[in-house]
């Protein structure tokens, strides 16, 4: 008898020290995933930020004299894919590898289409000379500079969720309580990567490089 509630007594301690692990676990991968919600929504924040720039930018452009039309279409029709890219809750994207990757090949075209265009305007001394052109130039130099670093902050933030979400015991609660995998921001081809919005106003206009040649770009940070 005494053996049986020995045992009882076991099983007890046991399922009390389990439920401990379990608790403290979950604790942490809530408080791990809000912090990368909350880095999330400052990268949001931020290419909310430069597609709101793009309209009075292309709006601006437009008024050079025989400006090449594609490349304006490039960057709207650009602008306008990453909308249809996002799922309806944006905040679940990070939690959705597929389409979390389909969102950034998106952004990662606009950013592509910007940079087009700015070497464009290379060929236009009147656009660069423009007040309203240089105040655009140096809200979106400022705002691909942030877009790059809140990039890089929400890659650290979901680095350490998911490591977190990978250790013993933390590992047998994750899938219990539906704790996804995070999703990183990937390095780009360097042709692809967010542009460098960088003129030398006083000099001459440089000439259009090679076809296929890179413009340069800001790289986004890898995970580490």
């Amino acid at each position: 008898m005494k053996m049986a509630w020995g045992c009882v007594a076991a099983v007890v301690v046991v399922a009390i020290i389990l439920a401990l692990m379990a608790a403290g676990s979950y604790n942490r991968l809530v408080a791990l995933s809000q912090g990368v919600d909350s880095q999330w929504a400052q990268v949001e924040t931020v290419y909310q930020r430069r597609a709101d720039l793009i309209p009075n930018l292309v709006s601006t452009v437009q008024g050079a004299a025989n400006f090449e039309k594609s490349t304006l279409e490039a960057v709207t029709q650009a602008r306008a894919s990453v909308g249809q890219a996002a799922p309806p809750s944006a905040r679940d994207l990070p939690s959705d590898p597929q389409a979390f990757a389909q969102w950034q090949a998106r952004q990662d075209q606009l950013s592509g289409a910007l940079s087009r265009l700015l070497v464009v305007v290379e060929r236009y001394p009147e656009l660069k000379a423009n007040q309203n052109f240089r105040d655009l130039q140096a809200q979106l130099e400022g705002t691909e500079n942030r877009i790059s670093v809140e990039r890089g902050r929400y890659n650290e933030a979901a680095r350490e969720y998911n490591t977190a979400r990978q250790q013993f015991p933390t590992a047998l609660v994750a899938p219990i309580f539906g704790f996804r995998e995070k999703a990183y921001f990937r390095a780009q081809p360097e042709a692809a990567q967010a542009p460098k919005v960088q003129f030398e106003f006083g000099a001459s206009p440089k000439a259009l490089p090679a076809p296929g040649a890179s413009p340069g770009a800001l790289a986004p940070a890898s995970p580490r």
